[in-house]
């Protein structure tokens, strides 16, 4: 069912904006904001399904923010989550919305603070911030497109294309044969690497599988795993060691996300490189990792840790310890924000998201290239309206 609900006059009344300067070309006059559940063809499962911690993935909840200004620009920005938290999400960004409105969307940085403060009983980090991060990638898309630019060259780009990498056909609920066909499939596509899950209460599976995929896809294709957290310290040392024959591009949250010192103990002990990072809800929590030597690849997610405005923080952190950078999820965001990385990245390739929008991503020779449409260069499709739970609106659209 959606429910819309328009802002009186009284309530859209922008508190605290900044009054209008010679610099100021434009202000924010209407947001919208959109729940959205995106049904998955098949119920997905990893190794915290098998662990017992978490059921079988059926749905991931969106949070859509649209907002325009005076002079018809316009912006799109999404968060979203996984199980749980979709409609505390919208609860909260519906409450903050309208304190975007009479702004100029200029001032992204301040904005960004200006709503964490409009929320700050409940923190900087989290649901909070989460919140957040959809208007924070809207008024970086908005930027973009009044400059006619896509993101990552208004970012100042590095490079036109990313590597890239599939994860969505190597879950543990597929047999082998089922992630070899996938696997294959996704090397025809013109994607890059694999990335297959991990964490088998018995072992030996894990060690079968991963060496049937080596072998069917050969020595020179980059091949990850990703035990989604769920190794205790000495099995992620055994399991690691005896991986390590299987060249394998990155081991991937061997460990809790937050036990900086254990991950940091397992990247000095093996040759692979350890992977994490994409749990983390905001740059404190990343910095804690970096700070101990505890990931030789960072993975942070943009929507997870308040938005573009954050991870660019992030970022600057991560090239100052010339980390290298692969992005969770989420790729419509993160490409752009890998090809704006100075050190060779990689990002995700989900095709999960790709029935929300009305544009597609190109994959070819190993990479994920930008695309030339200005801005994020998307738009939410009929099929996103049609699976659309609920709608707030505040001030007026142009």
């Amino acid at each position: 069912m959606v429910t819309t609900t328009t802002a009186s006059a009284h309530e859209v009344a922008a508190p605290a904006a900044q009054p209008a300067g010679t610099a100021a070309r434009d202000r924010l006059s209407w947001v919208r904001l959109s729940s959205v559940l995106l049904p998955l063809a098949t119920p997905v499962s990893d190794a915290k399904v098998l662990t017992g911690r978490q059921r079988p993935m059926t749905e991931v909840a969106f949070l859509f923010a649209e907002i325009a200004t005076e002079g018809g620009h316009q912006g799109i920005g999404f968060s979203y989550s996984k199980r749980a938290g979709g409609p505390g999400q919208f609860a909260h960004a519906r409450e903050i919305a309208e304190h975007l409105l009479g702004e100029d969307p200029n001032d992204i940085g301040r904005l960004w603070t200006k709503l964490v403060w409009a929320g700050a009983s409940v923190g900087r980090s989290g649901l909070a911030t989460q919140a957040v991060a959809a208007f924070d990638i809207a008024l970086w898309d908005l930027k973009a497109k009044r400059a006619s630019l896509p993101l990552a060259k208004l970012l100042g780009a590095h490079r036109d294309s990313v590597r890239c990498y599939n994860t969505s056909g190597g879950f543990l609920h597929a047999p082998t044969e089922e992630v070899l066909a996938n696997a294959t499939a996704s090397l025809e596509k013109g994607i890059g690497g694999i990335k297959i899950k991990v964490g088998h209460p018995d072992g030996r599976r894990d060690l079968e599988r991963v060496r049937a995929v080596r072998e069917h896809v050969g020595d020179g294709v980059p091949l990850m795993v990703d035990a989604n957290q769920q190794w205790d310290r000495p099995t992620a040392r055994r399991m690691g060691r005896a991986l390590e024959p299987l060249d394998l591009v990155w081991i991937e949250e061997p460990l809790d996300a937050y036990d900086a010192q254990g991950h940091a103990a397992l990247a000095a002990a093996l040759d692979t490189p350890v992977a994490t990072g994409e749990m983390l809800a905001d740059v404190a929590e990343h910095w804690e990792l970096i700070r101990q030597g505890a990931a030789d690849i960072i993975q942070p997610d943009a929507p997870r840790i308040g938005g573009i405005t954050q991870f660019l923080k992030l970022a600057a952190l991560a090239e100052h310890q010339q980390l290298p950078l692969a992005p969770h999820f989420a790729m419509e965001i993160h490409l752009h924000l890998a090809a704006a990385y100075p050190i060779e990245p990689w990002v995700e390739h989900f095709d999960w998201l790709e029935p929300l929008f009305d544009e597609r991503l190109e994959t070819s020779g190993g990479r994920m290239h930008i695309p030339a449409r200005p801005g994020l260069g998307i738009t939410l499709s009929e099929q996103a309206r049609a699976w659309t739970q609920a709608v707030h609106e505040v001030g007026n659209r142009p």
